[in-house]
């Protein structure tokens, strides 16, 4: 339990009306989790204005409410601190009541449309082999080195980051490494959050549904590193011209990464084929089992971190040359009918592109490419199109299916999807909106060394229809159909 002055360290403050000594035994911004002595911070959301529900978390025993407009008629023993940004002095604060957890870390924050995830957990498994405690939020899965953190959500809010950061400095984390979304930095969920670096993989069209422009979109990624400090470290793919952008304004120490620029960490592509990568760093060749130019840019990338963290440069490519990256990315399937199967979370046109793109530059062309593709409802509608043409483009086949439907029509979604199909493609689609029996076509449909791909869901173990999420992984699906 801790006073209201302490854990208002650093937030900007209106007024304060009330008693700053305040014991403070939690904090929320969900009315439906206040307790006897909490902290209610009134977040004005996307959907519903936390400001409606102060009363109602006062009854439900909250002594401290932080907002930005103060209502009418609170009980004189109620303390009330104003803030011109609610959703700021949320992150703040609960930095504050866990004890600034990120201060005692090496913490690493990750963003971009593509590559997040592999990065995060490719520098989790790099640093776990270099003989530290490590810690990793990412979309798939948050650890602490082996153990599987109990979570029920992909993305933390400020409260959860907080909570999770403390854990692993409680484990005794040295160091962690965390993806970080638009959608976090855009509504404060990373505030009070202090990164030891920043890293930019690449930027392409992507959650357009919710910054409206590409150039919000950017914006937003950029945020990150404008709230770097001077000891901060700010790495960026100046191969993506985005990349330079990140650093205007920053703070932070400048470093440039890249295959085809000028830049501070370079890598040279050797062999890229459908079993490995071989790269060479500085001289040094070292074989990988990840596959395609996208992974050299993450293998790059955890490179440079781990050299700009101090780490020895032939300690790093030893621990590096076992890493497996990140569950649902490129990942191969192994079965008895000697099919080439692949499953990929490619959720993004650009994603998709480099997907097949890989894929298309390390096949022979004498096998048959099906690639299984569908849409998530409720996003950004721009994308359907655009990525059914990107499959019929690259692929011998398609097959159109249901991704996460949501709240939208299955039916609908397939319908803008083939939009995108070009007349002289049309007799190469197919469109199957149960996913499963989709799968089940694409493996009537080749035979030894051909090859599979099934996109847009990855790691995901679900499928979510009409707000209730069904068990359904495709790799699964596969593997059983397969053999």
């Amino acid at each position: 339990m801790q006073t209201l002055k302490d854990i208002l360290f650093g937030v900007s403050l209106k007024s304060i009306t009330g008693n700053r000594d305040e014991k403070v035994n939690g904090i929320t911004f969900d009315s439906r989790k206040v307790e006897k002595g909490s902290l209610f911070v009134a977040v004005e959301g996307l959907t519903v204005d936390g400001h409606d529900f102060i009363h109602g978390a006062i009854e439900k025993g909250a002594r401290v409410i932080v907002c930005e407009e103060v209502p009418e008629s609170l009980d004189k023993d109620i303390t009330v601190v104003q803030t011109d940004n609610s959703a700021k002095a949320l992150g703040i604060i609960a930095s504050n009541f866990y004890g600034r957890p990120s201060e005692k870390l090496k913490l690493v924050g990750i963003t971009g449309t593509n590559g997040k995830t592999t990065c995060a957990t490719l520098l989790f498994e790099l640093f776990q082999n270099l003989g530290y405690s490590v810690g990793l939020l990412s979309t798939v899965e948050n650890k602490i080195n082996h153990k599987i953190l109990d979570t029920s959500f992909t993305t933390p809010d400020a409260v959860q980051l907080n909570q999770l950061l403390a854990e692993m400095v409680e484990s005794g984390c040295t160091h962690a490494f965390m993806e970080v979304s638009s959608h976090a930095l855009v509504q404060n969920r990373v505030a009070g959050i202090h990164f030891t670096g920043g890293v930019f993989t690449n930027i392409s069209h992507d959650h357009l549904d919710y910054h409206k422009t590409f150039d919000e979109y950017i914006a937003a990624k950029k945020l990150l590193f404008d709230g770097l400090t001077s000891v901060a470290f700010a790495l960026v793919n100046v191969d993506d011209k985005r990349g330079t952008v990140m650093l205007q304004n920053t703070k932070g120490e400048k470093n440039r990464m890249g295959i085809r620029s000028m830049a501070d960490y370079r890598v040279r592509i050797i062999h890229n084929t459908l079993q490995g990568l071989e790269l060479n760093f500085d001289g040094v060749d070292v074989w990988f089992k990840l596959i395609g130019e996208f992974n050299a840019y993450n293998l790059l990338t955890a490179y440079a971190v781990a050299i700009l963290l101090g780490e020895e440069k032939e300690e790093v490519l030893s621990g590096l040359s076992t890493t497996t990256g990140a569950s649902g990315r490129f990942e191969k399937v192994e079965n008895t009918s000697n099919v080439m199967a692949i499953v990929d979370y490619a959720h993004t046109p650009d994603a998709l592109e480099n997907v097949l793109q890989t894929i298309d530059d390390l096949r022979t062309k004498n096998e048959t490419l099906v690639t299984v593709v569908g849409c998530g409802g409720d996003r950004d509608k721009t994308k359907r199109p655009k990525m059914a043409g990107i499959a019929a483009r690259f692929s011998d086949k398609v097959i159109l299916t249901s991704d996460n439907p949501r709240t939208e029509d299955p039916q609908q979604i397939l319908e803008d999807m083939k939009d995108g199909i070009p007349k002289s493609k049309e007799r190469n689609v197919m469109v199957i909106a149960d996913r499963k029996e989709a799968i089940r076509t694409a493996c009537n449909l080749v035979n030894d060394q051909d090859i599979i791909l099934v996109a847009g869901k990855g790691h995901e173990t679900y499928q979510e229809i009409n707000g209730t999420r069904h068990h359904f992984d495709d790799r699964e699906v596969l593997k059983e159909l397969l053999n």
